[in-house]
């Protein structure tokens, strides 16, 4: 077992790698930028060093000021967390030739299902259902406009590289393609620094449907179920939950084989989520897997009763799992609800700043995972997630109720935040039906907005 681990990120996700580290007995180094010297993990943790200013670039993207903090601290092993470097192949093999364990997935795991169209490829060879599109990286417009003529329009632009959205463009004729194409690339440069595209058919009213993994190195690979992950702004997800509210059973054992089966196939490692699109007639599509732990985990936490952070340490540090797929049961129903430093009735506007008065719910059912506190100050610099809100209850209906109650003794003062679009959603009758896809919020967002603006 590691006795030290360096944790290579910041916020909400740093403090909850922290608390599995410490029911393990492991001590904990944190790295901070400059902008983040009050920031709660940097207290938990039992070491912090700071590696650089505000950018993101110069601190927690910088791969020689986190491996000097590694080496300084003396520590056996790094855990990126999510975002930053999390999914970086290149950041990975450094680990290793530190001999210092990157807990995640092997770098051959990332660059294979990093890059989009390989992963594509892979899981098509592996059985798994693929949306139609291109095989490889497009290189031109008029090949764009070539493929998605023979697959078919709408079509959706994606970056080969990367994920969270950045990069894609819904596409309707050859005039809005050869529009958005170039605008793309560009955006997949900045954001990955690859401006690879590749095209899909767009599935129409789809649920987004994702499959959590974990992978030890013996290849014991169980799946602990699915996420719903439909309610999400420009692909981004707002609200997840646990069970799929309109999987069958045998669809749900389906998912999971599939998933298991692709994760197989490449030899994966650590934990991992394969995501799937299902269309209005039940089918589902294979889109991308993630290497690495998610957001919205504590739902899948919540309803199996495994500790996702814990078991990608003991992975990481050789052990086996210590359970299988049998093992895994499912027990009640979990809601997460992203709390985000937003003003989401002025076109999402970021509101960092002081927080001058803050109450987090609790009582049954209530999880909350979060970094601030009255007193701290939201900085600019970052994603303006602040806090994951969730809610466990014997069935949805009643993880509905209490993430209702909870939402409403949330207080961030006097920072704007999503609060209030989440209590406008969970009280549609719309979501509260389970009758919803990824369009929901860009459908129902004027009502939302008009709605909201009596809370």
């Amino acid at each position: 077992m590691f006795s030290r681990i360096l944790i290579a990120n910041r916020g909400e996700i740093a403090v909850r790698i922290i608390r599995a580290c410490k029911e393990l007995g492991i001590s904990t180094v944190a790295v901070y930028s400059t902008a983040d010297e009050n920031c709660l993990h940097v207290s938990l943790a039992d070491e912090a060093i700071c590696i650089g200013p505000p950018a993101g670039k110069d601190s927690y993207l910088n791969i020689p000021a986190i491996m000097s903090a590694a080496e300084i601290a003396d520590v056996d092993a790094i855990h990126p967390g999510y975002g930053f470097l999390a999914e970086n192949a290149h950041f990975a093999e450094v680990c290793e030739s530190c001999n210092i364990t990157f807990i995640g997935p092997s770098p051959e795991n990332i660059v294979s299902m990093g890059d989009k169209v390989r992963a594509r490829e892979l899981m098509k060879q592996a059985g798994l259902p693929v949306i139609p599109g291109s095989e490889d990286k497009i290189d031109s417009v008029d090949q764009a406009v070539a493929i998605a003529r023979k697959v078919g329009y709408p079509v959706m632009i994606k970056a080969a590289a990367g994920g969270g959205g950045k990069g894609m463009r819904v596409c309707h004729n050859d005039m809005s393609l050869k529009a958005a194409f170039t605008t793309a690339q560009r955006e997949a440069e900045a954001a990955f620094g690859d401006g690879g595209l590749y095209i899909e058919k767009f599935i129409v009213n789809p649920r987004h449907i994702e499959v959590q993994l974990l992978a030890d190195r013996y290849g014991n690979v169980v799946h602990l179920w699915e996420r719903d992950c439909s309610i999400q702004r420009r692909h981004q997800k707002l609200i997840e939950e646990a069970p799929s509210p309109v999987l069958t059973h045998r669809q749900r054992e389906r998912l999971g084989e599939l998933a298991v089966r692709g994760a197989k196939a490449v030899g994966y490692s650590n934990v991992g989520t394969m995501e799937f699109l299902m269309d209005e007639n039940g089918d589902f599509y294979f889109i991308e897997m993630n290497t690495r732990i998610q957001v919205e985990h504590p739902v899948t936490e919540m309803i199996t009763g495994i500790d996702l952070v814990k078991e990608q340490i003991l992975m990481a540090a050789g052990e086996r799992l210590k359970f299988r797929q049998r093992d895994v049961k499912i027990s009640g129903h979990a809601i997460e609800c992203r709390i985000n430093a937003e003003d989401w009735q002025n076109n999402f506007m970021p509101s960092p700043g002081l927080i001058e008065y803050l109450y987090v719910p609790g009582g049954r059912g209530v999880r909350v995972d979060t970094h601030i506190y009255a007193g701290y100050s939201i900085p600019p610099f970052y994603d303006s997630l602040v806090a994951k809100l969730i809610s466990f209850g014997k069935d949805r209906q009643e993880a509905i109720t209490i993430m209702m109650r909870a939402l409403d003794e949330f207080v961030v003062y006097p920072n704007k935040t999503v609060i209030n679009l989440h209590q406008e959603i969970l009280s549609d009758a719309c979501f509260q039906a389970g009758d919803f896809s990824t369009a929901y919020i860009e459908e129902r967002f004027e009502d939302l907005i008009q709605k909201g603006g009596g809370r």
